[in-house]
């Protein structure tokens, strides 16, 4: 599984594996959003099919 870093405004800052400490230690106590199926997520998803689409997790991080 691969978990991306967006910034608000949907550009990608960096992907990695989700897998990884440093992603466990920013979604600590968060409770994702399940699906990405607007059309803001059109261009961070390209290339990702509906099911990926609709089965994404999203955290939002506090900066």
């Amino acid at each position: 599984m691969i978990a991306r870093l967006l910034l608000e405004t949907r550009e990608m800052v960096n992907e990695m594996d989700a897998a990884v400490e440093e992603v466990a230690s920013m979604t600590a106590g968060l409770i994702p959003v399940v699906g990405a199926m607007g059309s803001e997520w059109d261009a961070a998803l390209a290339g990702h099919n509906l099911a990926e689409r609709a089965d994404a997790k999203v955290y939002t991080l506090a900066v």
